[in-house]
């Protein structure tokens, strides 16, 4: 694609950070907003569901760290030979992972001779990691080891966030050809710094683009709910269409409880089957752009089981309506 004229840059930001996994804080194992094509780490019980990477890529890119809690490991006969036998060894793909102080304890890890892991490559540098958090009892310090260090903080990213550097690409091309489509976006973008003539050229390329990359089906797109009939974008979950002018404002808060420092807009990136362990989510035609308000009423639910609910919530509040 030849270099097109820019984006807004709150616009471009947005586009951006749809390929980045979502906030971390320093007490647990996560990365905090690095790429989805990141280090995976997998639940020991969940390997089985998450041992292949998406369908047709051969690994995750830059490989995944298999976390067993403590309990788990020790309850083990023969650790060693249990975890071969699904390709799994501690300290090259896997790490007993300290989540309690019973854990902690119990299973003290200098017994075992054990060092803390230092990378996410095999090999690890080690065999454990702790996220132990902190409590007013005796020697109740919290214990946090492992990926610690400002340029090395945090394992891994949650393997449902997961998506390849190629996948990205796709979810942001696509993702620019659905704010086109919005009722008002080319307006919007000159309100905020792009001249007529830039919008006419970049908005043009990129849907054409998306085309030639098959991205641009309006009848998927309308049976994911991300555009109606006439091809408009609207939210997935109201149907609602909305301006592209959300994508730039905060998003309103209550009165008296504002906070001057918010940075949430009133627009965000919206997973039409939500993330979950099991399932790589994050692709084309999955993606959409929603209503925050919309968003955090569907959380992890799904749009299905939230639209359910809300029958359920209005008929036991005297309202009668059956389901399309």
């Amino acid at each position: 694609m030849a270099k097109l004229p820019a984006l807004p840059k709150l616009l471009d930001r947005k586009l951006y950070k749809t390929g980045q996994t979502r906030g971390a804080d320093d007490d647990v194992i996560f990365q905090n907003r690095v790429l989805r094509a990141s280090t995976v780490l997998i639940p020991y019980d969940c390997w089985k569901a998450c041992a292949k990477p998406p369908e047709g890529e051969k690994a995750y890119e830059k490989g995944f760290i298999v976390l067993i809690s403590a309990d788990d490991y020790f309850k083990m006969k023969d650790p060693e030979k249990e975890l071969a036998a699904q390709d799994l060894k501690l300290g090259t793909n896997t790490l007993v992972f300290y989540e309690t102080r019973e854990q902690w304890t119990k299973y003290p890890p200098e017994k075992m001779k054990w060092t803390v892991a230092t990378s996410r490559l095999n090999p690890l540098g080690g065999q454990y990691v702790a996220r132990v958090p902190g409590n007013t009892g005796e020697n109740g310090d919290k214990i946090n080891q492992g990926f610690t260090t400002t340029t090395n903080k945090g394992a891994g990213i949650r393997v449902y966030e997961y998506a390849s550097a190629e996948t990205i690409k796709k979810v942001g091309l696509q993702l620019e050809a659905i704010f086109w489509h919005c009722v008002d976006a080319e307006a919007v973008a000159i309100k905020y710094g792009m001249s007529k003539e830039d919008v006419a050229k970049r908005k043009e390329e990129i849907l054409k683009t998306a085309k030639e990359k098959g991205l641009l089906d309006y009848k998927k797109l309308a049976e994911a709910r991300i555009i109606n009939e006439k091809g408009v974008t609207i939210c997935p979950l109201c149907l609602d269409t909305f301006s592209a002018d959300g994508f730039f404002t905060r998003m309103e808060q209550a009165e008296g409880r504002a906070v001057p420092d918010i940075t949430v807009t009133a627009l965000n990136l919206f997973h039409i089957n939500e993330l979950r362990v099991g399932s790589f989510n994050h692709l084309p035609y999955n993606v959409g752009w929603g209503h925050h308000h919309c968003n955090i009423v569907v959380k992890d639910s799904g749009i299905q089981k939230t639209i359910e609910w809300m029958f359920a919530v209005l008929e036991r509040n005297g309202y009668s309506l059956t389901a399309k």
